[in-house]
This record gives structure tokens, sequence and C-alpha cells, in this order.
């Protein structure tokens, strides 16, 4: 089964492969996805990595405060989404 990786503190100049070869040393990576703000698009610095569950466990202790483009990166299982109150 795949684990969601929360990688968070990203340089805004990260894109999705740079992201995916850094975690693929660690296992298969099924899937990244960058968040970007809705409004101007621009990164916000952080994203989802998903592997298989022990390359995603390598990853974290390894990836976790590991220099990526010049800023140390926080890399942590992902906890499932609140849920928020509808903006009316």
């Amino acid at each position: 089964m795949a684990k969601s990786i929360y990688v968070g503190n990203l340089p805004w100049s990260a894109t999705e492969e740079d992201v995916r070869e850094a975690f693929a040393s660690y296992g298969d990576v099924v899937s990244v996805k960058l968040v970007e703000d809705r409004e101007t698009g621009r990164p916000r610095g952080f994203g989802f990595v998903e592997m298989d569950d022990q390359s995603a466990l390598a990853a974290i202790e390894a990836l976790d405060g590991a220099n990526f483009g010049g800023r140390n990166i926080k890399v942590n299982e992902a906890r499932p989404r609140a849920e928020r109150a509808p903006r009316w």
C-alpha cells in the first residue's frame, strides 16, 4: 500500500521532477504533487510524495532536515486533511 509523505520548506524553484529524483533513491515513487497558490499559481513551498510503506519510511528517515536546493526540508508522514467548514 502507498504511503503519503509531506515535504515542506521546499525552495520555490523546486519542480516535481527534482523532488521525484530526490526520493527515487529510496524506492519507487508513485506520485509527486507540489501545491500551488490557487490565485497566483506560484508554488507554496510544500508538497506530497507517494511511495510504498518501506520506501516511504526510509525516505523520511534519510531526508528529514536534509539540504534540498539550499533549504533544510521537512519530511514526515502526511496526516489526513482536516475537515474544513464550508466557505459561504
